[in-house]
């Protein structure tokens, strides 16, 4: 996972937007090929999965590697991060297998109803506060390894919405971060 750390932005930008969108290319040349309108719904579920495990793989790199570079006066808590980052992750395995189930014509005994409805809401709900809470997490981590002091949110609001509208703040955000392990890299390799 370190990998995240040492991409350029525009590798990651690539990674994490370009392939989704000549997997989708892909979907649409096939249904165009078969006269199959369906067949594109199949590649939804396959985009989304991969979009989400890069952007959380990204988001794990980040806030188990910045803890790690966090000063001794600031303490954050890597398993609660852990536990809000990984329920995200596998719930969307979970409705992406269950979307392409329903595609193809099964319903693992489950039939879309209001009841389903009712019960996937608060999941949803509760995944979504899990990234928030990860997006928190991420950009108090970041500014108070930078600043290697305590931060109040006055000092990181700015790194929280950066992540939050990751296409345009993925362009900011991580060439600190390039510059923050590039740092240590160095500093690892003069004390040899």
């Amino acid at each position: 996972m370190n990998i995240f750390l040492r991409m350029k932005h525009w590798q990651l930008f690539l990674l994490m937007v370009g392939i989704p969108i000549i997997i989708e290319f892909i979907g649409l040349g096939i249904m165009f090929t078969t006269r199959d309108p369906k067949s594109m719904f199949f590649v939804f579920p396959l985009i989304m999965f991969f979009s989400i495990l890069i952007n959380l793989g990204w988001l794990n790199a980040l806030g188990i590697n910045l803890t790690k570079k966090l000063p001794e006066t600031v303490k954050m808590k890597l398993n609660k991060f852990k536990w809000f980052l990984y329920f995200p992750m596998i719930y969307m395995l979970i409705l992406s297998v269950f979307i392409l189930g329903i595609l193809n014509g099964l319903s693992f005994g489950l039939i879309p109803t209001p009841l389903l409805f009712l019960i996937i809401l608060p999941i949803h709900l509760f995944s979504m506060f899990c990234l928030f809470y990860c997006l928190y997490y991420i950009s108090k981590t970041l500014k108070a390894v930078e600043l290697q002091r305590p931060v109040i949110f006055n000092d990181y609001a700015g790194e929280f919405f950066l992540l939050w509208f990751f296409p345009i703040g993925l362009w900011i955000i991580q060439p600190r971060i390039n510059k923050l392990f590039a740092e240590s890299s160095t500093a690892s390799v003069l004390s040899l």
